[in-house]
């Protein structure tokens, strides 16, 4: 199916929320229901509002986790359980070492890991799959950027799946210079993978692209992940090497959409409760791959576990992805690979994001 642009009318009225997307038609969205953007600050314990997967699709789950071991005892585990994507990616899990009992492999039986090296309790991702991958990558082969963990490639049938946890530029902008070098050396990377087959780049980058982007804008200007310097910087992610160019998925079905994108509500001067958010995570495909995007999804209603909501991307399946293992434990004694290095999942990721 042909992913084609979609409109999102806010409504007017007091609250500083846009609409939020409802599950009506997952494929087609023939109508979308509006609500004000929940501002809850525990999760659900009702998941009937997550529909069933459209047909013939992979369902990729990217939810930045901010402690895995924390949002475990704040309602993660239910919330995978109600999701059942065919593969989650995290970040920020802080994990020092694969959680080997956290999630059965029954349900997920190949999960890979990848720890911070360079100090514990600190960034961290992971990816559980009901999927077999052709094969999995930490890091981005630079020794110099690979010790925070914020990295795994999945290698799929007709795809890659990089997985990444973008470093913050800190406090005082102080890691922007190593942000700036992750970028750059995260476009090489990409650019050569989609030499082999196109890439579905995902997870916690750490940029609002846009204004439309974050609830405050004009106060913004030199915050962490809202710099020029980011901003263009992603632009030139999204150019890719000229031979072909990248897609922001989100912003390519819903290109007026504001609040209903916020994926980000820092725990500082009660920004969930007054709806002041930012979208900070991704699903962006190489531009072969958007025929295949049906939809993207802001579970805005899933907040508490984390200071972040999950995205779901469903992504129309090709003969040569795989099958995933639902209803069996084939591969249950895959690797649970625990290559160290691991993201610094920077303490300053709340830096000037609630004003």
């Amino acid at each position: 199916m042909v992913a084609t642009k979609r409109r999102l009318e806010e409504e007017d009225g007091p609250e500083p929320a846009a609409g939020v997307v409802s599950e009506v038609d997952s494929v087609s969205k023939k109508a979308l229901v509006e609500k004000p953007v929940p501002n809850n600050g525990t999760m659900p314990t009702d998941y009937s509002f997550i529909a069933a997967p459209p047909a013939d699709c992979l369902k990729l789950v990217s939810y930045n986790v901010n402690s895995l071991s924390a949002a475990s005892k704040k309602g993660f585990k239910e919330y995978l359980n109600a999701e059942d994507p065919d593969v989650i990616c995290l970040q920020e899990t802080k994990a020092n070492q694969p959680m080997a009992f956290l999630v059965s492999k029954k349900a997920f039986p190949y999960q890979y890991w990848h720890c911070s090296k360079a100090k514990k309790g600190y960034s961290g991702t992971a990816v559980f799959s009901k999927i077999k991958p052709h094969s999995v990558k930490y890091g981005l082969g630079s020794t110099k950027l690979d010790d925070e963990g914020r990295a795994i490639t999945l290698e799929f049938g007709t795809f890659y799946a990089v997985a990444c946890y973008v470093p913050n530029a800190g406090e005082k902008l102080v890691r922007l210079d190593r942000r700036l070098k992750w970028d750059k050396a995260i476009n090489e990377y990409l650019t050569e993978l989609e030499g082999t087959k196109p890439v579905v780049y995902l997870g916690d980058l750490n940029v609002a692209h846009h204004p439309i982007d974050l609830a405050r804008p004009d106060t913004n200007k030199r915050s962490a992940g809202f710099t020029v310097e980011e901003r263009d910087s992603f632009t030139t992610i999204l150019k890719g090497d000229g031979t072909t160019s990248r897609v922001d998925t989100f912003r390519h079905l819903y290109p007026d959409a504001a609040a209903a994108g916020y994926t980000y509500f820092g725990y500082r001067a009660n920004a969930r409760a007054n709806r002041v958010g930012w979208r900070l995570d991704y699903f962006v495909v190489t531009k072969p791959l958007l025929d295949r995007v049906v939809d993207v999804i802001v579970r805005n209603e899933c907040y508490g576990a984390s200071d972040h909501v999950p995205l779901v991307l469903y992504l129309k399946k090709s003969p040569g992805d795989g099958d995933a293992a639902r209803a069996s434990v084939v591969g249950a004694d895959a690797d649970a690979d625990a290559d160290a290095g691991a993201d610094a999942a920077s303490p300053d990721s709340d830096n000037g994001r609630s004003g």
